[in-house]
């Protein structure tokens, strides 16, 4: 019999079950299930930048992708189903009881925004953010230094802090908090309890202020200088945390039911999903792996005891975050593909409101601009963009800086201002990366997956001659799921590494891009620009 193995990936929008042959990687059936009540619009206000998500959505969703995989495997493809693994969004905590149920599946909840969990673009915590920065350089010890001296309001603690602050019903039932990654794990394990249930070394030092340095969480006291009572949640979890190839326990008798598998088979420990991504891509030391898709995650990995002290301003540097081993480093953009849909919605805003029966131009859209962009020389236009429509995640978190356009004229066009947003992005993660090698991590070439990477040459080439640097595009969609099915063969036993399970299931095919010596030279002038409009826009947002 072949052996089997499952990777979940929960995404911002749906979630992705995976079924792979573990000898070589091969995808032997998948399926895909939207979040029904994310779908409808429930519990989030974009005004507000509220964005929350039921707990329901997920093991409906579950449920659902698992059993439609299995339906889908061939009847001349049998084989035995060894293990599963996870990976979600991240930071996305949740509140529980002393059971570690969400308190959204208690009754008294059901419908509380506050009481579900806070999806990772969530910028309600700025304020709480802050808090906890001015204490941390206040303290003896900075506990965001291993987070890059500044902690975002996409991050837990932040969250978890701004709903006791504002919802007095939930602080008062609210007995700790969990990711959505370890969740999971802990509920297909039967092992929910706050205090015993394993948490992901990945999601906790790179979102959570775990570090070995400082024995794990930070003190309670330090929490409880921010809130009293914070510590308690803080004391409330174990000070050790697991990688993700490591076994969270067995799958318990009522999920195995549920989902049509086998009772005992091994359950890894869960990861962020940007994270995972980069080991079903292949990461190795020196290569940037970009996971491109509304957002951007930037992750690179480095011998452990290479580096020469904290990295400043990006999101965390983790021993065995992303391989053990290696610590694994994490940067990106709060907006990247969402840049081009706030584009795409603004120029439909007419067409909806007078023409709604031809809403489904929408999707010619960003294809049809980025056709027209492309046949543009970007030295006949003047237009100049700034990419954080949604806060600038890294380098040097900060959620309340906003986008810019500068240089337009009655003579501009819609492709020329989105082949300048598109610049933009790309401008935002060459900051990215001369921020890792100004800080002495070392970068020779960039390895992107997710949405935009495979279907928009235009994007990559623009990248790339940005960026001065080759770009191995992967052509696999499914890179997450993959890089979990590689966590689940692992804790399988059917590998002793996750490089060993790399090397033999890995995708082998690419799309290569180059950077254009022309335009190159173009934009290095036009960089520098970028970075003075962006000085001059934190100048306005300080005042």
């Amino acid at each position: 019999m072949r052996k089997y193995v499952i990777g979940i990936d929960y995404g911002t929008d749906s979630c992705r079950a995976l079924v792979v042959d573990s000898e070589n990687g091969r995808e032997i059936a998948s399926a895909v299930c939207h979040y029904p009540r994310w779908k409808k619009g429930l519990y989030c206000d974009a005004r507000s930048q509220r964005y929350r998500q039921h707990p329901l959505d997920y093991t409906e969703s579950l449920e659902k992708a698992v059993r439609e995989a299995l339906a889908a495997i061939s009847a001349e493809m049998p084989g035995e189903i060894c293990a599963l693994a996870f990976d979600t969004t991240g930071s996305t905590p949740v509140l529980t009881d002393a059971q570690g149920t969400p308190l959204a599946l208690t009754a008294r909840f059901a419908g509380e925004p506050d009481a579900m969990f806070v999806l990772w673009k969530d910028h309600t915590a700025i304020p709480e953010a802050a808090e906890i920065n001015a204490a941390a350089k206040k303290a003896d010890t900075d506990y965001t230094l291993y987070s890059g001296g500044i902690y975002s309001a996409e991050w837990a603690w932040a969250k978890v802090l701004h709903i006791l602050k504002t919802n007095p019903a939930v602080a008062d039932a609210a007995y700790a908090w969990v990711e959505h990654c370890d969740w999971m794990c802990a509920l297909l394990t039967g092992n929910t309890r706050p205090e015993e249930l394993l948490r992901s070394r990945c999601a906790a030092g790179h979102k959570g202020l775990w570090h070995a340095a400082w024995g794990g969480w930070p003190p309670a006291a330090f929490f409880d200088g921010l809130r009293p009572g914070l510590g308690r949640f803080a004391e409330r979890m174990s000070p050790e945390t697991h990688t993700a190839e490591r076994i969270a326990g067995g799958l318990c008798g009522e999920w195995a039911a549920r989902l049509g598998l086998p009772e005992g088979i091994p359950v890894a420990v869960g990861a962020v999903d940007a994270h995972i991504g980069a080991v079903g891509a292949g990461i190795r030391p020196g290569v940037l792996t970009r996971i491109m898709g509304t957002s951007t995650c930037d992750i690179v990995v480095a011998p452990a005891g290479k580096l020469d002290g904290a990295v400043r301003g990006i999101c965390g540097q983790v021993d065995g975050s992303v391989l053990p081993g290696y610590v694994g480093m994490e940067a990106g953009q709060s907006a990247f593909g969402d840049v081009y849909a706030w584009f795409r919605d603004l120029l439909m805003w007419p067409v909806r409101e007078l023409l709604p029966e031809r809403a489904d131009l929408a999707e010619d859209v960003i294809p049809h601009l980025s056709q027209q962009a492309a046949a543009i020389d970007p030295r006949e236009s003047s237009v100049l963009a700034l990419d954080w429509l949604n806060g600038r995640r890294t380098p040097d978190a900060n959620q309340l800086l906003t986008g810019a356009l500068t240089g337009l004229t009655l003579g501009t066009s819609a492709p020329m201002i989105f082949r300048a947003l598109v610049e933009a992005t790309a401008f935002g993660s060459r900051a990215i990366a001369e921020r890792f090698t100004g800080e002495g991590v070392e970068i020779r070439s960039i390895l992107a997956i997710g949405g935009i990477a495979v279907k928009s040459p235009f994007v990559m080439q623009t990248l790339s001659d940005v960026l001065g640097m080759p770009i191995r595009v992967v052509r696999y969609d499914q890179t997450c799921a993959l890089g979990a099915a590689m966590c689940a063969a692992v804790a399988a036993g059917i590998y002793p590494t996750l490089e060993a399970a790399q090397a033999a299931m890995g995708v082998g095919e690419y799309v290569d891009y180059t950077p254009d010596p022309e335009r190159r030279a173009f934009y290095e002038k036009q960089y520098e620009r970028y970075a003075a409009l962006g000085r001059f826009m934190e100048l306005q947002t300080n005042d």
